[in-house]
C-alpha cells in the first residue's frame, strides 16, 4: 500500500464522507446538550461570575447597546435576520461553494471548525452558561420574540441553551469570513466576507444571545484554529488537504 497526495485543484470532496462527519459531529452536540442542559443553577451562576468580569473590565454594555441600537423594530428584526439567516444558511452555501471550486481552501475551513467545534464542546460541558436573555438581566430576547423562522431553522430540541462560550456564531461566521477572503476574487464577495463577521458581532449581543466576551471568546479559538490548520498545511507535502485528505491506493 502506498500512500499519495493529489493536488487540491483534482480532488473531489466526498460527499459520503462529509455526511458521515456531520452525524459525527451532531452526536457529539447531543451527548454534551444532554450533559448540561439540566445544569441550571451552573448556568445561571456561571452567568454572573462573566457579568461581574465584563464589569471589571469595562466590559459590560449589553444592555445599553440593546436599547440604544435594537430599540426600533425594524433594527432588531435586521438583526434577528442576521443571527438565523446569517449563520448556517451561509456556512452551507460558503462550504459547498469551497468544496467545488477551491478544495484546499474548504478542508482549511472544514477541519478549523471540527477542531474548534470539538474545544467548543469541552468548553460548554465544563463552563455551561446561561446568555443575556436568560440571565435576568432585563434583556429581551428578539429572536424568539419577534420572529418565527427562529424555530423552524433551530428548534428548541436541536439547542443546547446553555451554550453561550465560546459564541460559535459569531467564530464560524469569522472563519467562513476567512475562507471567502482566502478564496474569493471579486471585490463584492471579499467585501461580503468581512462584513458577515462583524453583522453577526453585532446580531449575538443585540439580540441577547451572547455577551461581548462570549463573541472575542469565539473570535479568538476558531482564528487560533484557522492559522493553526494553515500552519499544518505549510508542513506537509504540497497537495496535503488536511486530517483526511490522504489518497490511499
Amino acid at each position: 500500500m502506498t500512500i499519495t497526495w493529489e493536488k487540491p485543484a483534482l480532488r473531489r470532496v466526498g460527499l459520503g464522507r462529509q455526511v458521515g462527519i456531520v452525524a459525527a459531529a451532531v452526536t457529539a452536540y447531543f451527548g454534551v446538550r444532554g450533559a448540561t442542559e439540566a445544569a441550571t443553577d451552573t448556568a445561571l451562576a456561571n452567568a454572573a461570575a462573566v457579568v461581574n468580569f465584563e464589569k471589571s473590565v469595562g466590559l459590560f454594555h449589553e444592555s445599553w447597546l440593546q436599547s440604544t441600537f435594537a430599540g426600533t423594530p425594524a433594527v432588531a428584526t435586521f438583526f434577528n435576520w442576521i443571527y438565523i439567516y446569517g449563520h448556517w444558511p451561509v456556512i452551507v452555501a460558503t462550504l459547498v461553494w469551497l468544496a467545488r471550486t477551491n478544495p484546499a481552501i474548504y478542508y482549511r475551513t472544514r477541519n478549523a471548525m471540527l477542531l474548534s467545534g470539538g474545544i467548543g464542546l469541552v468548553v460548554f460541558m465544563l463552563f455551561p452558561l446561561a446568555p443575556p436573555r436568560l440571565a435576568e438581566l432585563g434583556l429581551v430576547d428578539t429572536v424568539t420574540q419577534s420572529d418565527g423562522a427562529y424555530r423552524v431553522l433551530q428548534p428548541t430540541m436541536f439547542t443546547n441553551q446553555y451554550a453561550a462560550m465560546p459564541s460559535l456564531h459569531v467564530g464560524w461566521d469569522l472563519l467562513i469570513g476567512l475562507a471567502i477572503l482566502a478564496a474569493a476574487r471579486g471585490p463584492l464577495l471579499r467585501a461580503f466576507g468581512a462584513a458577515m463577521p462583524v453583522l453577526m458581532t453585532a446580531a449575538v449581543v443585540l439580540t441577547a444571545n451572547h455577551y461581548i466576551v462570549d463573541a472575542i471568546a469565539g473570535a479568538a479559538l476558531t482564528t487560533t484554529c484557522w492559522f493553526a490548520m494553515l500552519a499544518q498545511e505549510r508542513r506537509q507535502p504540497r497537495g496535503y488537504a488536511g486530517w483526511d485528505g490522504l489518497v490511499v491506493r
